[in-house]
């Protein structure tokens, strides 16, 4: 029996479309939504927060481990990370897809589905796109933020003296990585982890307002990040393992199914979106001082001394 479900190229692009944003709930801050030639979003800070990040089918996501769902959100959740990163607050999202004309247009409403709750997580929503054919999945999303009268927090502050925190997970995303990699199964809850990042949504602006000197999102990995505060800010960066001692141990069992050493994954391994930062005094509620920040040169050390693992993620 063929397989008779709507396809993308069947459909057509604004069909695709309007089924994708028909129903749509938008923020009081959008003015014009999806359907016109652009949107239009109200900036009452008077300025704009503005990331733009890509997801490649087969290069950072599979469709045999992921469904669209899982897919969509994670989409929205890196992009709403890099906005939580300069101490913002995501406003809106804008969504680029392409995929194969013979792909189901159910595949598409439900990575759509995904894209939509997570960004009402974040208290924002989807605003406008594209759709295109390609060989594969990509999706490029472009997320907006709002300041709220607050100077960004950059990379370049910290300064010696501040205690380096975090506030989220490290490890995790890695270890479920390895774990579907290996066909290693049980460990739900971590391999669900790679596939989605769970995010503390609003801990940025409250680092913000806790007076952060330079933050940033672990995308790549917790040393390869703390490297670009290091060289940006012209310091020295100082984490403690004993601070991370308990997600290291969380991670013992599914290290044991793997044959990888935990610290790999809690230094080294990234896409877990957690928000690390330096402060001149005590961190907020909700975040855990893991080091200090020292005189230059700009350098990450792990207890003292260079770190000879991996340090994370590399693009190309």
């Amino acid at each position: 029996m063929s397989d008779e479900r709507p396809t993308l190229a069947g459909l057509g692009e604004f069909a695709v479309i309007d089924g994708l944003v028909a129903g749509r709930t938008q923020s009081a801050n959008v003015t014009v939504g999806p359907g016109d030639d652009a949107a239009v979003v109200v900036t009452g800070d008077g300025r704009v927060v503005v990331s733009t990040d890509m997801l490649v089918e087969g290069r950072h996501f599979r469709l045999d481990w992921s469904t669209p769902h899982d897919v969509g959100r994670k989409a929205i959740a890196q992009n709403a990370a890099d906005i939580e990163a300069m101490g913002a607050t995501a406003t809106a999202f804008v969504v680029g897809f392409g995929a194969p004309g013979d792909t189901a247009a159910e595949a598409a409403t439900a990575l759509s589905d995904g894209m939509w709750a997570e960004a009402a997580r974040t208290g924002a929503g989807i605003v406008g796109g594209d759709l295109v054919a390609a060989p594969q999945w990509v999706i490029s999303v472009t997320a907006l933020g709002d300041l709220g009268g607050r100077a960004p927090v950059l990379l370049d502050g910290a300064r010696p003296g501040d205690v380096l925190a975090v506030v989220g997970d490290l490890g995790r995303s890695a270890a479920g990585f390895e774990l579907w990699r290996n066909d290693v199964r049980g460990f739900d809850e971590l391999r669900a982890s790679h596939l989605v990042p769970e995010l503390a949504y609003g801990q940025g602006p409250a680092a913000a307002d806790a007076g952060a000197t330079a933050m940033t999102d672990v995308s790549d990995g917790l040393i390869a990040d703390l490297g670009h505060v290091a060289r940006a800010s012209g310091v020295g960066i100082d984490v403690s393992t004993s601070s991370l001692s308990g997600r290291h141990d969380a991670l013992l069992a599914a290290a044991a199914a793997t044959g990888v050493d935990p610290w790999a994954w809690v230094l080294g391994g990234g896409e877990d979106h957690a928000l690390v930062a330096t402060f001149p005094t005590s961190p907020p509620d909700g975040w855990r001082v893991i080091g200090t920040v020292v005189d230059g040169p700009a350098r990450v050390l792990v207890d003292g001394a260079a770190w000879g693992g991996a340090s994370g993620w590399q693009s190309f």
